[in-house]
């Protein structure tokens, strides 16, 4: 059975608005046309796809397996459209950007403002989310170009390095470390409450493994969602934590946190980039790795 794309679309859009009116509005069409359209597909596909309700329209378990499909699907025909419009001079078209939150907010920046000066015609769109997300979104097709700051063992994945990150630890200006004119003894930082990256996080298993290779065991542990977070407890006296220096140079310059040097031990990481092999990148992808010296 060949499925009909026109009323998969229909379908599709009903599914992700919610509602066979905004479906309608979202497709420039009536909404009886809608309604027919969808009802037609369920007769083709032979199964009910959407339960209606007074509250709008749930998926049914086809319906929901039926959706994950077109949105692949719809996703790919877009990267084919961008691509078209691309090749006629990268003067229109999207890049959609994923990376981990320590390389979103910190380091591509200063990249995504030479891209916009250079190609300001490509819509960007930048989602930030824990390593183990992003390498979710990439397999889905919802991202073009991809970033991680932990290695990423996915089947379909291919890691690639991209640069070399330094992590230090970090204290409160009035913390007990701050006063000592040598670098610390590693074993010191057993007695200190150590704050974590959430499960999933790149950072995080990067700095559990370190600890981990140099016998260190903090026997207080706190888990918190993002680096911001980290540094205002830091900042506040809740506890330490080892980070990258990309994100603390204007709390250091401020004086509301010291880094810390620790005798014998440093911490390095490599930052990644993500890609599926054999999928075809848009020319706006390919510019964009140019710029990043990939």
């Amino acid at each position: 059975m060949a499925l009909n794309l026109h009323l998969l679309r229909f379908f599709f859009a009903v599914a992700q608005t919610g509602s066979f009116s905004r479906a309608a509005d979202e497709l420039n069409v009536s909404q009886p046309a809608i309604s027919r359209g969808v009802r037609d597909f369920e007769l083709q596909v032979g199964c009910r796809l959407l339960d209606r309700g007074p509250r709008g329209v749930r998926l049914t378990r086809e319906g929901d397996a039926l959706f994950r499909h077109a949105k692949t699907l719809f996703a790919m025909e877009r990267s084919a459209e961008d691509e078209l419009r691309s090749l006629r001079g990268l003067g229109s078209g999207s890049l959609r950007i994923g990376a981990s939150t320590t390389i979103a907010t910190y380091m591509l920046p200063k990249y995504l403002g030479t891209f916009h000066r250079t190609y300001p015609g490509i819509d960007l769109s930048i989602t930030s989310e824990n390593t183990r997300s992003i390498a979710g979104l990439l397999m889905k097709n919802e991202i073009d170009v991809a970033f991680v700051e932990g290695p990423v063992d996915v089947a379909g994945i291919v890691s690639e390095a991209w640069i070399t990150d330094e992590m230090v630890l970090i204290t409160s200006a009035d913390h007990a470390f701050v006063h000592d004119d040598e670098p610390i003894d590693r074993i010191r930082l057993e007695g200190e409450t150590f704050i974590f990256r959430e499960p999933g996080s790149g950072s995080r298993e990067v700095v559990a493994e370190a600890l981990k290779a140099n016998g260190v065991n903090p026997v207080r542990r706190l888990d918190v969602g993002s680096t911001e977070a980290i540094k205002q407890l830091v900042a506040s006296g809740v506890g330490v934590a080892i980070t990258s220096v990309a994100t603390i140079h204007d709390q250091v310059t401020l004086g509301t946190l010291v880094a810390i040097p620790i005798r014998h031990m440093r911490v390095e990481r490599t930052l990644w980039r993500l890609s599926v092999p054999g999928r075809l990148a848009n020319p706006a992808t390919i510019a964009f790795d140019g710029l990043i010296k990939f």
